[in-house]
């Protein structure tokens, strides 16, 4: 079996195609985007993305020159995946993009903000935010 350069073998059925380059672009405008409607601060934005300051400033002003690691493309994927379970929650943009700030009480957040796990800097901050809010829609796991 020949496996091409964009395509993982889970056993021997082909998992997801990786994003070309032109797609991971694309999700990284996209999600500096959501991160401006978030109204995150720059060191949130450093935190969640595991990029350094200079590397930011370079990706909002030139995003088409990002070299993307597998580590920024599931922060992306999780900051992505995060915006459409809060758009399928919510009607209003106030909610959709202001949930993120708001303190919740639910036992995981323990009356912080879904902002203060994620601006930890760590993927599982991202990836256990993504989970609680995906479980709110009814999401499977």
């Amino acid at each position: 079996m020949s496996i091409s350069n964009t395509t993982n073998v889970i056993g021997d059925k082909p998992a997801c195609a990786a994003p070309t380059a032109e797609q991971s672009k694309t999700a990284l405008k996209v999600a500096l985007d959501i991160l401006g409607k978030w109204r995150c601060s720059e060191q949130e934005k450093i935190a969640m993305l595991g990029i350094g300051r200079s590397t930011l400033h370079k990706y909002q002003s030139r995003p088409e020159t990002a070299r993307l690691s597998p580590d920024l493309l599931e922060r992306i994927s999780y900051i992505l995946n995060i915006h459409q379970s809060l758009r399928t929650l919510f009607d209003n943009p106030e909610n959709i993009y202001g949930f993120v700030h708001k303190a919740n009480q639910h036992p995981f957040f323990n009356g912080a903000t879904p902002m203060d796990i994620m601006r930890g800097g760590k993927v599982a901050g991202l990836y256990d935010v993504f989970r609680h809010i995906d479980a709110l829609r009814g999401g499977q796991w």
